[in-house]
């Protein structure tokens, strides 16, 4: 479950750093965060692979593995909380 989350964080970072770059206002905080979410899902990628090499299921659906998607993608909303506050204290000064 957690490779399903970290995947929908990542196209929504995604389409949000698309979305404002097209405006001409890329979002330096935003970009980040897509990266993570994308390097985040790859590592989850990998780790599915070798679940189901190793004869376990593809994607694990169990509670704990809920839990620590929500943790992943409220890890990586307060990252792009601090990266957006960072960015306007440093355009205001």
């Amino acid at each position: 479950m957690c490779e399903i989350m970290t995947i929908v964080a990542a196209l929504a970072f995604t389409a949000i750093y698309f979305n404002g770059k097209r405006a001409g206002k890329p979002n330096a905080a935003a970009f980040a965060t897509m990266l993570m979410f994308w390097g985040a899902a790859l590592m989850w990628s990998v780790d599915c692979v070798a679940n189901k090499m190793n004869g376990e299921a593809l994607f694990d659906i169990s509670r704990e593995d809920t839990i620590l998607g929500v943790i992943i993608v409220a890890a990586g909303l307060i990252v792009f909380a601090a990266l957006s506050l960072a960015g306007r204290l440093r355009a205001r000064v």
